[in-house]
């Protein structure tokens, strides 16, 4: 691509950002394996449910990455269970196709319906993983989930800071085969956590939940902030 091609190319995602408005939210759940996330964002849909009826909130759809669509839960099997290694650059890919077809087929609908999303993954993974922790351009990964994305950015993102040990610790207790990622060594997490400080250094729609907080403890300061933003 040239330089004249790629200023076009960013352009177009900026005019892109500025022009794409939809109806409902898009809450992502970020933070490293082990975190606690996943259950976090569940009982954030299960305490949202409470409010379904109200004008603010139309409808409330779990979502994750990858794996979300038919296209999500093939690539997810390949990224997990391929025996041949896969390269860091075909990783991101993999993942960047699934948010593509992601994007079109379960959020862009579903925020034009006015839905609340509640995302466990999406963009800032790959920034953190594939890009601080694998070391690929940062900047290319931007501008592919921009455009895997069609423009769309989070309301709000919710980061769980947590230690690695801490995180390391959870993930063994479930007695499980690890995935690739969780088989990484120290080095590697720790880059991860460094990207994600970085990438919400530079955000104000990030709201920061400790790790370490019981599950009702971290719902609890969440919709306080939805209610302090009068979302609810």
């Amino acid at each position: 691509m040239s330089i004249k091609e790629e200023i076009g190319f960013e352009r177009s995602l900026f005019l892109l950002k500025k022009v794409v408005k939809m109806n409902g939210k898009l809450i992502t759940f970020e933070g490293i394996d082990g975190c606690g996330k996943t259950t976090l964002a569940r009982a954030v849909c299960a305490a949202l449910g409470i409010h379904r009826n109200d004008e603010k909130l139309t409808g409330i759809v779990f979502t994750k990455e990858p794996g979300d669509t038919a296209l999500g839960q093939s690539l997810r099997t390949i990224l997990q269970k391929q025996k041949e290694m896969v390269c860091d650059l075909a990783e991101f890919l993999l993942f960047a196709a699934d948010r593509a077809q992601h994007f079109q087929t379960v959020i862009i609908p579903q925020l034009k319906q006015g839905s609340w999303i509640i995302a466990d993954r999406l963009a800032d993974s790959s920034v953190a993983y594939q890009g601080y922790g694998r070391g690929l351009d940062i900047a290319h990964i931007r501008a592919t989930n921009a455009w895997a994305m069609q423009g769309v950015e989070p309301d709000l993102t919710i980061y769980v800071q947590i230690d690695i040990e801490t995180a390391r610790e959870r993930f063994l207790q479930r007695n499980e085969v690890l995935s690739s990622f969780e088989r990484e060594k120290h080095d590697f997490w720790q880059r991860v956590i460094t990207g994600y400080e970085a990438i919400f250094a530079q955000r104000n729609n990030v709201l920061v939940i400790d790790g370490k907080l019981t599950t009702e403890q971290q719902v609890a300061c969440i919709m306080a902030y939805f209610r302090q933003q009068q979302w609810l």
